[in-house]
C-alpha cells in the first residue's frame, strides 16, 4: 500500500505492532529499521478498551493515520491465554476494519531477538503455571541473527535443566519463578539478562515482522489463532467432558 505520508521522515513499512501476551503489554510502531514510538505497562488488568486506547493515543502523538500504516503485527504467544485472546480479537477487528494485512509472530521468537549481541544458546521461558514453562531455544548465526534450533515447548523447569549442555542465557517472566532452581541445578552455566529485559516489546514484534512484510506472507485475520503450545483449561475440561 502506498501512501503520501504526512511525516517525510518516515520510511516504508510503518507497522503498527501489538504485544499481549504477558503481564507487560506495549503496542509500538515502527518505521523501516527504527521504532518511532512504544508504549509499555507493566499491570494485571488486561482488556481490550485500555489496549485501543492505547494504540488510537500512539498514533495520535506520532501524527499518524490509519492510511499510512502498512502492516499490523501481533503476537500469537505462547503466553497469557486472555492477553492473547484480547490481543488476537483487538488486532483482528482492526485488520477487517482497515483492511491493512496482519503477520502473527511467536512472543517467545520476540523475547529471544533482543540478543543479537550474545555468543552463547538463549532460552526465553515464560511461567506456564502448573510447574511448567513456555521455552525454546536459540542461538546466534553468524550474520547476529537470532536463529530457533528446537520446537516451541510447555515443559518442567527439571526436564529444560537436562537439556542444558553448556553456557545459556535465561530471559523471560520464568526467571523470577524457577531461577533459583536454574542456579542452583546449572552453576556457572546459567546467565541471566537484566530484569528489565524480561518481557518481549512491541517494536521487537514489529521488527520480526518486517522480513514477512517483505515477501508479503500474511496471516487471514479471519483464521489467525494464538500459539497456546498447550490447550487451555476450557479446552482440557471441555476434552474430560466428551473423552
Amino acid at each position: 500500500m502506498a501512501h503520501t505520508r504526512k511525516n517525510l521522515f518516515l520510511q516504508q513499512p510503518l507497522i503498527l505492532a501489538i504485544e499481549n501476551s504477558g503481564m507487560c503489554g506495549s503496542v509500538a510502531l515502527t518505521s523501516g529499521s527504527h521504532c518511532i514510538a512504544e508504549q509499555s505497562l507493566l499491570s494485571k488488568m488486561t482488556h481490550s478498551k485500555r489496549l485501543l486506547t492505547s494504540v488510537q493515543r500512539l498514533m495520535e502523538e506520532a501524527e499518524v493515520s490509519w492510511e499510512e500504516i502498512d502492516a499490523l503485527a501481533i503476537s500469537l504467544g505462547p503466553g497469557s491465554f486472555t492477553g492473547l485472546r484480547i490481543g488476537l480479537s483487538s488486532i483482528k477487528g482492526l485488520a477487517m476494519a482497515t483492511g491493512i494485512p496482519l503477520i502473527g509472530i511467536s512472543s517467545l521468537d520476540a523475547l529471544a531477538c533482543q540478543f543479537t549481541h550474545v555468543s552463547m544458546p538463549i532460552c526465553p521461558i515464560l511461567d506456564a503455571r502448573k510447574h511448567e514453562v513456555y521455552t525454546a531455544l536459540y542461538h546466534p548465526d553468524k550474520n547476529g541473527l537470532i536463529k530457533r534450533t528446537s520446537d516451541y515447548l510447555v515443559i518442567s523447569p527439571q526436564n529444560l535443566i537436562k537439556q542444558i549442555d553448556g553456557p545459556t542465557l535465561f530471559i523471560g517472566d520464568g526467571v523470577d519463578v524457577y531461577g533459583d532452581l536454574l542456579r542452583e541445578e546449572l552453576g556457572q552455566r546459567a546467565f541471566f539478562a537484566p530484569a528489565q529485559l524480561h518481557f518481549a516489546r512491541a517494536a521487537s514484534i514489529a521488527f520480526l515482522a518486517l522480513p514477512f512484510w517483505q515477501k508479503k506472507e500474511f496471516v487471514d485475520p479471519a483464521d489467525v489463532a494464538p500459539l497456546y503450545v498447550r490447550p487451555s483449561d476450557a479446552e482440557l475440561n471441555f476434552q474430560k467432558k466428551n473423552g
